[in-house]
């Protein structure tokens, strides 16, 4: 054989081989923070990976929609009986989600102090750092839409009904012992 009918031959089976490293539908994962609004645990939050099925199901909800827990975790870490609140999220580069802005789709908005802009001006004098938040400050910023796409990477849900075991016990912050009694 001669280099041509090698490479032609490489080049052959790098075709017919599927790519490796591409992640699937059903690897892909959400990063969850389950934030509690039980006021006696001082708003305590719980990270939780949401993959495989349960992925496909956050796919299209928009911010301020309602979840089953059930759809959150898997095995005893699972939040049945829960009902969650879809409240804001982030995509893959850090974008912050904005309730206001329909679609999934990354947007350049004009936006004042809010979701995804602090509003403040630092300005230096004298070696000191003053800080400024003057009326009708506004930038240029781009965020993403309030549809939940295959770009976002974390979601951000809310308390709304509690299951029969607290989020404590589930997460194994707190004996189920004491919870029982």
């Amino acid at each position: 054989m001669n280099v041509k009918d090698i490479r032609t031959a490489l080049i052959g089976t790098l075709c017919r081989n599927p790519v490796q490293g591409v992640l699937m539908a059903g690897e892909q994962t959400f990063k969850a923070i389950i934030n509690d609004t039980n006021p006696s645990f001082n708003g305590r939050s719980f990270p939780m990976e949401i993959t495989g099925s349960n992925y496909n199901h956050f796919i299209g909800k928009k911010i301020g929609d309602s979840v089953d827990g059930g759809f959150v975790g898997e095995g005893d870490k699972n939040l049945t009986g829960y009902k969650l609140q879809i409240t804001g999220g982030s995509d893959v580069t850090g974008r912050p989600m904005r309730p206001d802005l329909d679609g999934g789709a990354i947007k350049s908005v004009l936006v004042t102090a809010g979701t995804g802009y602090k509003g403040k001006k630092y300005v230096k004098k004298n070696g000191k750092l003053y800080i400024y938040k003057k009326d009708g400050l506004r930038r240029r910023r781009r965020i993403r839409g309030n549809v939940i796409s295959q770009e976002t990477r974390q979601i951000n849900l809310k308390v709304v009904e509690v299951g029969k075991r607290n989020l404590g016990s589930i997460f194994g912050l707190e004996d189920s012992q004491s919870e029982e009694e």
